[in-house]
């Protein structure tokens, strides 16, 4: 049976950074030089004071589950095979959130409030995604 290509993060020159981290075992952010605002997804402004200026940090990688829901049935069908799966929002240490899939958990195990994390899986040389799963 043929089998779609899922979709891939488009790398650029903002975003290079973040993905180079995630390559390396790495969850990166920018950081406002002047207020030390983290921000995630990369941004030209810093939300808090507008400040052009950031560099990019390491994080923890350590957080909690902030939402999540179980995918029964995918929009793009390169996801068909993998339903059911999660989707969930993880509220990192540093207070950033972003979106993922917990893994190493059954979906009926997931839960608010649960602690994670960050594990990477390499896609492809360009590509490795980062997910969690329950704190050890």
């Amino acid at each position: 049976m043929f089998q779609l290509e899922k979709p891939m993060p488009a790398i650029n020159e903002d975003s290079a950074p973040y993905w180079e981290g995630t390559r390396q075992g790495e969850l990166r952010a920018q950081r406002c030089s002047d207020c030390g605002h983290f921000r995630f997804p990369p941004a030209i402004l810093c939300p808090k004071c507008l400040s052009e200026m950031a560099e990019w940090r390491c994080l923890s990688g350590r957080g909690k589950v902030y939402s999540f829901i179980i995918v029964h049935r995918p929009i793009h069908p390169a996801f068909l095979e993998d339903a059911p799966y999660n989707v969930a929002i993880i509220e990192l240490e540093e207070g950033l959130r972003m979106h993922t899939n917990v893994v190493e958990c059954p979906d009926e195990e997931l839960r608010v409030g649960m602690t994670v994390e960050a594990v990477f899986e390499k896609i492809n040389d360009e590509v490795t995604l980062p997910k969690f799963r329950p704190a050890r």
